[in-house]
């Protein structure tokens, strides 16, 4: 087999590049290993027609990461236009922030099948195609249009909205059709699942049977993977950590006081003001933990040009002003602030150093802040994971301080209560949330899902005959007259 993994953003494997999480930190491991080639954006652009369009090609590991630069003219409009204004914030519920035009839809369109057309460098007879996330929904149908028979899977980091929610997208029912061009498509959780289905059944009006969608395309299967990370060597990375000296610094400054963490994207679906508020009551409510109990906020800045991302940055860095001036003292800070990332080293250190890990999302895919936390802790003496139930993470970390991230007076009381934890009950949750880590690691859940694409692909070839729907069913032009499918 000969795996292509294809993403917008790669991590290139250097143990000091600042990461927070996310899918470029959990793929970059097993891509390594599998010998995969690992395809996604240079991070620039590029003017006129591409005849070569990969920057880079290079070894990553046992496999190879290939970079490619998008054209320039559809960039915009595809990334920070219809990508992170339209699908972003209707994939996590916010339908208020939806915004896009009918360029940045083309745009989209084009940079996917810019990819599709990149992608046929690496096509053999053995070739499986693996697409990740919102950014490349459409690949799939791209690559069928060019005629790849191989198998192509995609899975979804984000969480997966309700019917009503993702009808507010522009050209969501030409999007939803296309995606059913891929073999497998995979989810965090079962809700996310089910919403997909509900969607497929009540607005494109197809069958499901056990997971299985029929369309034009033939079969796709839709199944839930809750990705994971690989616990027992982020715990020795940590360890190790310690003695970094952004952690030495960190630890030496605590004087003996009890600290928090949280560690997010500048992103309005992290809750990061509603976490703020939480500390703030709860040293209203709590005096006693004012100079005893601290938060180290790590917010990395992202999509700064889409005015949402830009007015959470001024809105929270006010608030922050706002509750270290009301509690702080001359010798203590409440909150530490930071608009910077760290590396994956630092960072693990810095989770093992703090007695409480915040992860309080409005709406998150998984969330693997929240794992890496507890894999990170001293298993002598743990600290206590303090989870929105709005993660997916929630579905397997059931033994965290869950709470509802817009209950702040509740929040409040939780992290108190996290603080105060005593030993043999802190020991008894993360031992339980370990035991899941371990049963479902990063490398389960990449092999999970590539033996299940080989196998549904099989099936699919096996059963797959031509359907003939109405053609009112299955639109081939957007509004504008470009042909898609």
């Amino acid at each position: 087999m000969n795996l292509v993994v294809v993403s917008n953003r790669v991590a290139r494997g250097k143990a000091n590049e600042p990461m927070t999480g996310g899918l470029a930190a959990a793929l970059l491991p097993v891509v390594e290993k599998s010998g995969a080639i690992w395809v996604g954006s240079s991070g620039r652009v590029r003017d006129g027609a591409l005849r070569e369009p990969f920057a880079e090609i290079e070894a990553l590991g046992a496999g190879a990461l290939a970079m490619l630069d998008l054209p320039a003219a559809h960039y915009g409009g595809y990334y920070e236009g219809f990508a992170n204004s339209a699908l972003w914030p209707a994939l996590h519920s916010r339908t208020d922030l939806i915004s896009a035009s009918q360029e940045d839809y083309l745009s989209y369109r084009e940079v996917n099948a810019f990819m599709a057309r990149a992608l046929l460098r690496f096509r053999k007879p053995e070739t499986v195609f693996w697409i990740q996330d919102y950014h490349f929904l459409a690949l799939g149908a791209e690559l069928r249009d060019l005629g790849v028979t191989q198998p192509i899977g995609f899975f979804l980091h984000t969480p997966w909205p309700a019917r009503a929610v993702i009808e507010g997208v522009p050209h969501h029912r030409e999007l939803i059709e296309a995606m059913l061009a891929y073999d497998l498509i995979g989810f965090q959780t079962q809700d996310d699942c089910e919403s997909f289905l509900s969607y497929v059944q009540s607005n494109l009006g197809l069958d499901v049977h056990d997971g299985i969608v029929t369309s034009r395309y033939g079969t796709s299967r839709i199944a839930v993977f809750p990705i994971g990370i690989d616990p027992d060597n982020f715990a020795q990375q940590a360890a190790k950590a310690v003695s970094h000296p952004d952690v030495s610094r960190l630890r030496r400054s605590l004087n003996g006081e009890k600290l928090a963490i949280g560690v997010d994207r500048l992103d309005y679906s992290k809750g990061l003001i509603n976490r703020i508020n939480a500390f703030d009551r709860m040293w209203t409510l709590r005096p006693a933990l004012e100079r005893t109990a601290s938060l180290l906020q790590i917010a990395t800045p992202s999509r700064g040009a889409i005015e949402a991302y830009g007015n959470l940055q001024s809105e929270l860095a006010k608030l922050v002003s706002d509750v270290n001036g009301r509690h702080g003292e001359v010798d203590w800070t409440p909150i530490r602030y930071l608009n910077k990332g760290f590396s994956q080293t630092v960072l693990a250190g810095l989770y093992r150093t703090a007695q409480v890990g915040v992860v309080t999302p409005l709406h998150d895919g998984m969330n693997l802040v929240a794992k890496e936390y507890v894999a990170a802790q001293n298993p002598a003496d743990p600290g206590v994971l303090v989870l929105s139930k709005f993660a997916g993470a929630a579905k397997e970390l059931d033994t965290a301080l869950l709470v509802n991230p817009h209950d702040i007076d509740g929040m409040a009381r939780t992290i108190a209560t996290a603080l105060s934890m005593p030993l043999t009950e802190r020991r008894m949750r993360w031992e339980a949330m370990m035991a899941k880590l371990r049963a479902r690691t990063i490398q389960h859940w990449f092999s999970d899902f590539v033996d299940a694409l080989q196998e549904t692909r099989i099936g699919r070839r096996a059963a797959e005959q031509p359907t003939a729907e109405p053609p009112e069913l299955w639109p081939r032009r957007s509004a504008n007259g470009a042909r898609y499918h």
